[in-house]
């Protein structure tokens, strides 16, 4: 989608390009058990702990440090899972997310944009999950079997 503005500088209209903004999710399995967090933030309810890319940051790196300020973990074997980028999938704006797999062992706590962060068995996953976390969801335990 586009638009125009006028350039401060020149006074000439130039064309404004919008483009999806990059973000992360992380699956992360603790002792068997899949990690949500309740988010602070709208939209409200669980989702997969994750977020925005920073400006100079790699996508591993942004989602060692989303799952850090969200969940306090530290992962392991951090891996690239698939990438979603249905143009609807976040009511705010157009995101495209590269989601990843990895562990951690110690016990999680929520922090920055996380209410609660608590632990489900793949059986008892909350039906109603925030952006399009439940396909997300889906597509990894199909790929786990």
């Amino acid at each position: 989608m586009q638009d125009t503005f006028v350039c401060p500088h020149c006074g000439k209209e130039s064309q404004r390009y919008r483009n999806p903004f990059p973000t992360v999710d992380i699956i992360i399995e603790v002792e068997g058990r899949i990690l949500l967090i309740d988010r602070l933030n709208e939209p409200f309810g669980w989702a997969l702990p994750g977020g925005f890319v920073d400006y100079g940051e790699s996508l591993e790196e942004a989602a060692i440090r989303e799952a850090r300020e969200e969940t306090g973990l530290n992962l392991e074997n951090l891996r690239q899972f698939k990438a979603y980028s249905e143009p609807e999938r976040d009511p705010r704006q157009h995101n495209i997310s590269m989601v990843f797999t990895a562990v951690a062992h110690e016990e999680p706590k929520a922090g920055d944009d996380a209410k609660h962060a608590q632990l489900f068995s793949i059986d008892e996953l909350p039906t109603k999950l925030c952006f399009d976390h439940a396909t997300i969801l889906q597509d990894y335990i199909s790929a786990r079997k």
